[in-house]
């Protein structure tokens, strides 16, 4: 049915009990060491590890080879913003991605693209065709052992033909790690989606809701 304002209304009927389980890739992987914001405030970071944020950006780029430091210029740098501090160590999962919205030589500081906190751990990582497409098939594969039976995926708009170079590349990995489940959704410019079992608003990820059968009682 069609509505008098012309748009289309998709509904989702759900019956019987299911598992919803969420998966968030958020197309980036970690680079460098990370570091605790030692200096800031709001959006900015003054330093890193108790030196200016701005020479450890430069420590970074240079020890990095020529093809990640053009990825980087690219606009493919991004910060990553721990979710749980309690953690001996950090990976995949366990950053909240957010992008770097520039730097001052003269000051030392960056901007980020949220607010930070003095304390929090923060890891720059790199986003590229390659690292988005890792990061979305090691978040799919346990998948298929979940036993979906329908997906949401919700990807960004920016995550099209024109950055894999290939049309349907998450529906297409989605379709192999679920069985080719039944699957609905669209392209969206801000994905809702859990990291650290928080919920954020992102850009730039493929966002689902699996709907599996039921776990088995313990």
């Amino acid at each position: 049915m069609v509505p008098p304002s012309g748009k289309r209304k998709v509904t989702c009927v759900v019956n019987g009990p299911v598992d919803l389980r969420a998966v968030v890739s958020q197309g980036c992987r970690p680079i460098g060491a990370p570091f605790a914001v030692t200096r800031g405030e709001g959006n900015l970071v003054h330093e890193l590890g108790g030196r200016p944020a701005v020479d450890r950006l430069r420590q970074l780029l240079a020890g990095l080879d020529q093809h990640e430091q053009e990825l980087l210029r690219g606009g493919g740098l991004q910060v990553g913003q721990v979710i749980d501090e309690h953690k001996a160590s950090f990976g995949r999962g366990d950053f909240l991605v957010r992008g770097l919205l520039g730097a001052d030589p003269e000051t030392g500081s960056i901007a980020v693209a949220d607010s930070v906190e003095v304390g929090q751990t923060l890891q720059f990582h790199v986003r590229d065709a390659a690292s988005a497409h890792e990061d979305l098939e090691l978040l799919l594969a346990p998948v298929a052992g979940w036993r979906p039976r329908g997906v949401l995926l919700f990807s960004c708009n920016g995550r099209g033909r024109q950055f894999f170079g290939e049309p349907d590349h998450d529906a297409v990995r989605v379709a192999a790690a679920t069985g080719e489940a039944p699957t609905a959704g669209f392209f969206a410019q801000g994905e809702l989606g859990p990291v650290g079992g928080r919920n954020f608003l992102h850009t730039f990820t493929a966002s689902m809701a699996v709907f599996c059968e039921p776990r088995e009682p313990v």
